[in-house]
């Protein structure tokens, strides 16, 4: 029998969502976005030229960096420089992060530059992975608009928008974006990756204890795509306003 949500949130409702532009005056692109407690600044910077293996080519590059600030669990998480190494958590993320954003952008049209996304999680209440993907796209086309100002690019070589967000089966019933104290006790849990045409770029799920059915794994993507839509009109609204 499913309980009641921490929050008192329905199963297909989004934790409140907010999307500021313009978070890092400093960088070409950047956005603070907030989902519930989860906090994330997302950045965009822009370096002429391309990494060693793809000069020549006339192609660009996008890559992603993603780490947790000490506190932003509640107990203090190590620097990963004081480890001397980058956990496997994050090095997983940041790929996930790179792939999902050059999934939407034509490296062509990009020309041999490099767009670095840095995401740092200020607090992380679940769905820290989903929220970077949300905010980093919103960085990345403030800092294309940029170089299209500048007269550095004819056009943007970004497709259309892509969205992220978690889902899973609590007790028993499948849930849109988990917060922590959801995710922490789900029977399965996914993070899912989409663009604004409806195309999945990725989904990561996997059983926490027991196996569940493919009608579950079929509710949980309907939702995923529904609270991807919602994130996707959130973005169009921030960036309509910066």
């Amino acid at each position: 029998m499913s309980t009641p949500r921490p929050d008192g949130r329905t199963p297909s409702q989004l934790r409140p969502v907010t999307l500021t532009t313009g978070f890092v005056p400093t960088a070409a692109g950047s956005a603070l976005v907030a989902v519930g407690e989860t906090r994330v600044i997302c950045t965009a910077s822009v370096e002429e030229g391309v990494p060693g293996w793809r000069r020549g080519t006339g192609k660009g590059w996008l890559t992603a960096e993603y780490g947790m600030l000490p506190a932003s669990t509640g107990s203090r998480k190590a620097r990963d420089i004081s480890r001397g190494k980058l956990d496997g958590r994050s090095s997983e993320i940041q790929r996930l992060i790179g792939r999902a954003l050059r999934a939407v952008v034509d490296l062509d049209a990009l020309g041999e530059r490099t767009v670095w996304i840095d995401c740092d999680v200020l607090t992380a209440d679940g769905g820290t992975r989903c929220a970077s993907i949300c905010g980093a796209y919103v960085a990345l086309e403030l800092a294309v608009a940029g170089l299209i100002a500048q007269g550095k690019l004819e056009r943007s070589p970004v497709r259309e928008a892509v969205a992220a967000i978690s889902v899973g089966i609590v007790d028993g019933e499948p849930r849109l974006d988990l917060a922590y104290a959801e995710d922490s006790r789900a029977d399965a849990d996914a993070n899912v990756v989409m663009t604004a045409s409806g195309g999945i770029v990725e989904v990561q799920a996997s059983a926490e204890g027991a196996v569940f059915p493919r009608t579950q794994m079929d509710a949980l993507l309907d939702l995923a795509t529904a609270g991807i839509a919602q994130m996707i009109e959130t973005q169009r609204e921030a960036l309509g306003a910066s």
